[in-house]
């Protein structure tokens, strides 16, 4: 594997949000961290968060050089962004491979846009929740983990990209706690490239959002908070309640929490939820809405 190629085609992005968007409180006004160029015409996969309501975004490559990109797209439900270099970028793309013959104990290098890498393994393909309403059928994790870890490219034995970094989180093996890195598959990407492209989003049914961050813990589904004036504030859901039911269907875990949501309808579906208060039950009926409807969508200067 030629290290170097890789590295070339992996980029920092760094973006700035206006104060008053809707993510800024959550994820800051200054997002920094990496991207992988996927066409030689200077556009740049990353992970969305980086980029959601960016007005301004700047990409820097190995050598230092430094031009103005644009937000181009976020899809919610892969997680992946993307950002169009607005002047010559001049960088190789990166070969794209098959996540999905990615196995366990597989080699990875795991490489940021400052040049840092790791060498790993892949240590689990399996089911992903995430505390913001957000569901893999199958991520990628990896150790050892990247300190860089936002928008960092994970390519094989071959120096294919086969996914994005997203998070950092902790395994327990052995009776010890490791530090790994969550990766979203690229081939996640295929299916939705060219929407995104053509309209910025993938032309799919938005998923209902109520706007709760919730854990789970031993099975249960625990509210940690709730967007202000976001659908589940409105409908009174409140820190540490523990949602056990949806219309008729018991909870059984985030994702299945996640997936009952999702089947009650489009966006504006009122959603009934039984939930457990302080040792009591009470009912709940949650008028979702699309998260998109939240966010500022930049326009291109």
């Amino acid at each position: 594997m030629d290290i170097e190629k890789i590295l070339a085609s992996v980029v920092a992005v760094r973006a700035s949000i206006p104060d008053n968007a809707f993510t800024a409180d959550a994820l800051g006004v200054r997002r920094e961290g990496s991207g992988v160029v996927i066409r030689e015409n200077g556009l740049i996969l990353t992970i969305g968060y980086l980029i959601t309501e960016a007005d301004d975004v700047w990409i820097t490559s190995r050598d230092g050089r430094k031009v103005p990109g644009h937000a181009l797209a976020y899809d919610q439900e892969s997680g992946f962004g993307l950002v169009q270099a607005l002047a010559p970028l001049e960088l190789p793309a990166l070969e794209i491979g098959d996540s999905d013959n990615a196995a366990v104990g597989d080699p990875i290098v795991f490489a940021d846009g400052e040049g840092q890498y790791v060498r790993g393994n892949i240590v689990a393909k399996q089911e992903f929740a995430g505390y913001w309403e957000y569901l893999l059928d199958e991520a990628i994790f990896i150790t050892p983990a990247h300190p860089s870890w936002g928008g960092a490219a994970m390519v094989d034995a071959e120096g294919r990209l086969i996914g994005v970094g997203s998070l950092r989180l902790q395994m327990s093996k052995g009776g010890e706690i490791a530090d790994i890195n969550m990766v979203v598959p690229i081939n996640l990407l295929a299916p939705i490239l060219d929407d995104l492209l053509n309209s910025g989003e993938f032309k799919r049914q938005p998923r209902p959002w109520l706007g709760a961050f919730s854990a789970e813990t031993n099975g249960d589904v625990v509210v940690m908070s709730v967007t202000e004036n976001g659908p589940a504030a409105k409908a009174g859901l409140k820190r540490g309640d523990v949602i056990s039911e949806i219309r008729d269907g018991e909870v059984d875990g985030l994702a299945d929490f996640y997936r009952k949501v999702w089947e009650s309808g489009p966006p504006g579906a009122e959603i009934p939820m039984r939930v457990l208060r302080d040792g009591r039950e009470a009912w709940l009926r949650v008028k979702s809405a699309d998260r998109n409807d939240f966010l500022l969508k930049p326009q291109l200067q």
